[in-house]
């Protein structure tokens, strides 16, 4: 096993510098290869593509942390295409993806870059389809497969989809598999294919799990970050003058005013975060607090109904928040001014993540005057202030999540898979794919958000209903 991979804080690695758009005729390129990029009008490469090619085309297992619309796609499309012997049909490459559509937008791009070669065969493997056509394409051959996790080992398991002669692996979008609860499915996937093999791996953030996921199936990794995945002028901060005995209060107004879907609300204290939370529930606001004095199971509950959207606003530590990556976070408000300029900008870091614009709401009373002062200097920043009372509350409508969240008695122990769920719910239950949100299973709960206005026919649609041909238990947390 390999030791877990460091990605360097801002930039490329070192030994991944980033040119200014070079032209893709620096490449090792076969010339056929060439002409053919030419005339899809790949001309200069992308800063993944610059960063990272050269890398891939080289052999070396990789992770490169790059966002959807960067060129990804060319980088492990090229040097996975120049390893393929298109004269057996043996699936050479694979390339998990976390849904239907990016997978087959994938697949779509690859056949295009596969132009300059004869008869290469790209096949889509996705749950959704019915699995029979899929095994009658195995049985006729694929160079490259393309799919879903729990797909892809559906068919492994039934040994429809061999890996002998693999020599690519790619995992995109790495992060919102492991997001949707697929860690399991990718394992499992991963552990079928042939050890000697390259492994690429593309993800926006850099979670825990990624880590493991590295740490268990990369070999001597080369690392590419760029800067792009966090822009302080997506970040709009504002603060705002209280009184200490307003704060809790005001927090209240900040959200009634800017009403963010998802809020990461930082005290410095827990009794802070206890009081706030009975501030916001007594305004109907759906909050919930993450402590030192939550066990394991109540840290994980927490997480997962902030992490799908079923909760509003999370009131927590920097202690408990250590280590939190929440996507599509809007709002974080600093309802105590911390004395670390460095935790100030961590905290404020975690809205504004990829193409995603946040804000960051600070309270601050005439003692919190310093701290501000050494924020500002350290951020390099003119503080724009603002009064509470100039603050509307934009609707009368409750400040409700999009979503609720479902616990199912039964999870990995019990062979269930995101799928299954899914599964369960767009098929027999009748839901659409949009009303069924994040998935995640652990050893002996599943979690599923849905729409907030279909919970309860949810419960009882699962309830009436079976997930891997047996009967569940059911509650909306």
């Amino acid at each position: 096993m390999n030791s877990t991979p460091d990605i360097p804080e801002d930039g490329a690695s070192p030994d991944t510098p980033v040119s200014a758009a070079p032209a893709f005729a620096e490449l090792a390129l076969a010339p056929e290869v060439l002409a053919n990029l030419n005339q899809l009008g790949y001309l200069t490469m992308t800063p993944i593509q610059a960063a990272a090619l050269p890398l891939a085309l080289g052999g070396h297992d990789l992770i490169a942390q790059a966002k959807t619309g960067s060129g990804k796609t060319a980088t492990f499309a090229l040097p996975l295409l120049g390893k393929l012997n298109a004269r057996s049909t043996r699936v050479q490459a694979m390339v998990l993806c976390p849904t239907r559509e990016l997978a087959d937008q994938v697949a779509k791009e690859i056949r295009r870059l596969a132009r300059a070669a004869e008869n290469i065969k790209v096949l889509t493997l996705c749950g959704g389809s019915p699995i029979r056509p899929q095994i009658n394409s195995l049985e006729h051959g694929a160079h490259v497969v393309v799919g879903t996790p729990g797909r892809l080992l559906d068919h492994l398991q039934r040994d429809t989809l061999r890996l002998e002669a693999l020599n690519t692996l790619v995992l995109d979008e790495a992060d919102r598999m492991l997001d949707m609860g697929f860690f399991d499915d990718i394992v499992a996937v991963a552990d079928a294919c042939p050890p000697h093999r390259q492994t690429l791996l593309f993800s926006a953030t850099y979670p825990d799990g990624i880590a493991r996921l590295a740490a268990r199936f990369l070999r001597q990794p080369k690392t590419v970050k760029l800067e792009e995945q966090h822009d302080s002028g997506k970040i709009r901060q504002r603060f705002y003058e209280v009184e200490h005995e307003q704060r809790l209060e005001g927090v209240v107004k900040l959200l009634q005013h800017y009403r963010p879907v998802s809020t990461l609300a930082f005290c410095n204290t827990r009794q802070q975060c206890r009081d706030l939370l009975e501030v916001l529930q007594s305004h109907g606001i759906h909050a919930l607090a993450l402590h030192g004095e939550l066990d394991q199971r109540e840290r994980d509950q927490v997480l997962v109904q902030f992490a799908n959207r079923s909760c509003s606003v999370l009131v927590a530590t920097d202690v408990a928040a250590r280590g939190l990556d929440i996507a599509g976070l809007e709002a974080v408000i600093n309802v105590d001014v911390t004395p670390d300029p460095e935790i100030h900008v961590h905290r404020i870091g975690r809205t504004g993540r990829a193409d995603e614009n946040g804000w960051a709401l600070s309270l601050a009373s005439r003692a919190d005057q310093r701290r501000i002062a050494a924020i500002a200097e350290a951020q390099k920043f003119e503080p724009e202030w603002h009064r509470l009372d100039e603050l509307e509350t934009t609707s009368d409508a409750p400040l409700l999540p999009p979503m609720a969240t479902l616990q199912i008695l039964g999870g990995r122990k019990d062979k269930i898979r995101p799928g299954d769920v899914l599964g369960a719910l767009t098929g027999e239950a009748g839901f659409t794919r949009e009303q069924v949100g994040k998935i995640q299973v652990t050893d002996a709960y599943t979690y599923v958000a849905v729409a907030r206005d279909i919970v309860s026919l949810a419960v009882r649609k699962l309830a009436d209903g079976k997930i891997k041909g047996k009967k569940v238990k059911v509650r909306s947390l």
